[in-house]
């Protein structure tokens, strides 16, 4: 047994009160295994693994139980231990790689700086070992990326980083949450086969943390599901997943989204398609971007740069009450193409749109005007939401930066936001870190109707919540369109909610639009390989 987990209690205590985040957690690993933690946002997932790796913050801590690892106490191991374990017998690979990256060292010298500290080899032989590592966890031109800093890098590539320092070690237990979550389907394939070959090859074990009970019933042997801290099922991947026990277990499958079956947002789809009919002409697209062209320079070393094309020569439309899907691998173009969508940047060539006004070469007085009918919902809330905003400061701020209302009619406004989202007028007074994260989402949803625009540019909004969450914010989304007559440019790498949201879906590669075309269409008879080959690499074949 490679580690042991028995009656295991972690309490969170502050100035006012002490919760439970898990209670009596039972948990084993033997060497080879992969096991999948699954459970809503909240659950105890985390608090469970960090418990395992002996980083709880300083208001956790371990009030019951034993943590056995490969024989040793690790709830008895001193911090030196604790520093030599970690990083090169268990290594954690964490969800969020804007807060676990260093934003002032090469990414490169990030991954040999753990084959320094544990020892595997000295300076010279780390650099190289790094761009092995690169490689392997999936990274384009890993010689390019390793000489560049994380913020050069898009969401999904920062991701492979973080794996690329969990392999550097060579460790025997690799903790993995969330490790996948903001990659596409077939990096994402890539990443979790290199990680089964290591189970496989070298006898490494894995606790997969995961709200996808997709990627848990393809890639784990035995399944936990957590609910308020205790696991309430337990079992091999098939009996949980396809035979559930517990009624939790068998609400997180039917929340999961599938690629057959009946799509459950379409009649808010047709709802809003109707009332526009009912208003005569509906108008241009909301959302034009003609021959688009964006060419940016990066740098080679020394003084020499190379002039890649980021997006070129794209074509899309997005209708009054139509919801775009945009789907394509990490550095295919999507967020580029969005950030122009929205005219936060201008195109190297070619015409972007918006309500039928060209927004290209536009004053920046123009420009300000026109984003207001075209606003952003992040992948992370937590990120897009300053911390030291109330929930009312957060909603009522684009209210004040563009001068509508006074502060009374601000705060009526940010409270009728709050009942279309779905959240109690109270929530106004609380912080982003007083709310779970998909109150945070529907909190940024909020925040971008406040300007009543016409367009919604939604990058992953739904891929960093579980499944459950995850079920309620594309219901929100759909009935918002219906009452509000809003557009969306979805933009996911997930194409089972993709089909669940949107009327149509373009797939992006390496810049360009190779398919463009109605849901139905694009599932059951796709005409590009490559779009073939992301349908092939969606997982949980068992679930569907």
């Amino acid at each position: 047994m490679l580690l042991r987990v028995a009656g295991l209690d972690v309490t969170y205590t502050d100035r006012r009160a002490t919760v439970a985040a898990v209670q009596g957690a039972e948990l084993s690993i033997t060497r080879g295994e992969v096991v999948a933690l699954v459970g809503e946002s909240g659950s105890g997932k985390s608090s469970l693994a960090h418990a395992i790796l002996r980083l709880l913050p300083a208001s956790g801590r371990v009030t019951a139980g034993a943590i056995h690892f490969d024989g040793e106490d690790l709830l008895a191991a001193s911090p030196k231990r604790l520093r030599q374990l970690r990083g090169a017998r268990i290594a954690l690979i964490p969800q969020d790689a804007a807060a676990f990256l260093n934003p002032t060292k090469r990414v490169g010298a990030q991954v040999a700086e753990v084959r320094r500290i544990h020892r595997r080899s000295d300076r010279r032989a780390s650099a190289r070992e790094a761009i092995t590592l690169l490689a392997t966890a999936g990274l384009p031109e890993p010689q390019v990326r390793a000489r560049q800093y994380p913020h050069e890098l898009s969401g999904g590539m920062r991701q492979r980083v973080l794996i690329a320092i969990a392999l550097a070690g060579e460790p025997d237990l690799i903790v993995a949450d969330e490790p996948t979550s903001a990659l596409d389907v077939t990096v994402q394939r890539e990443v979790l086969d290199h990680l089964g070959q290591l189970v496989a090859t070298l006898g490494v074990s894995m606790l997969l943390i995961t709200h996808d009970l997709a990627v848990a019933a393809d890639r784990a042997d035995r399944v936990l599901v957590m609910r308020d801290g205790a696991v309430v099922e337990s079992g091999s991947t098939t009996s949980v997943l396809l035979q559930p026990q517990h009624p939790y277990t068998r609400s997180l499958v039917a929340a999961a989204p599938r690629l057959s079956g009946p799509r459950v947002l379409v009649d808010h789809r047709v709802r809003a398609a109707t009332r526009l009919d009912d208003r005569g002409d509906l108008g241009p697209p909301v959302l034009t971007l003609r021959n688009v062209t964006r060419i940016y320079t990066r740098p080679l070393g020394g003084r020499r740069r190379q002039e890649f094309r980021a997006v070129d020569d794209v074509t899309i439309t997005v209708n009054r009450a139509e919801s775009v899907g945009l789907v394509g691998e990490s550095g295919s173009g999507k967020s580029t193409l969005a950030r122009i969508a929205a005219a936060l940047d201008a195109p190297t060539t070619g015409t972007a749109a918006i309500d039928g006004i060209d927004a290209t070469r536009r004053p920046e007085r123009e420009l300000r005007q026109m984003r207001r009918r075209v606003q952003l919902i992040h992948q992370s809330p937590f990120a897009s939401l300053d911390p030291r905003f109330t929930v009312a400061r957060s909603i009522t701020e684009p209210l004040r930066a563009f001068g509508i209302g006074d502060r009374d009619s601000r705060r009526a406004t940010a409270r009728q936001l709050l009942d279309h989202v779905g959240l109690p007028a109270a929530a106004l007074r609380h912080r982003p870190t007083e709310l779970s994260g998909g109150q945070r989402q529907r909190v940024a949803i909020a925040r971008a109707l406040a300007l009543e625009p016409a367009l919604l540019i939604c990058d992953e909004p739904v891929s960093a919540l579980d499944v459950s969450t995850q079920s309620q914010i594309l219901e929100l989304l759909a009935r918002l369109q219906a009452d509000l007559g809003i557009s969306y440019l979805f933009i996911s790498h997930d194409l089972a909610v993709v089909r669940q949201i949107c009327d149509r879906i373009a797939v992006m590669r390496d810049g360009h639009i190779i398919e463009d075309t109605d849901i139905d269409t694009l599932f059951t008879a796709p005409t590009h390989p490559y779009t073939r080959q992301l349908l092939n690499a969606i997982p949980g074949a068992r679930l569907r």
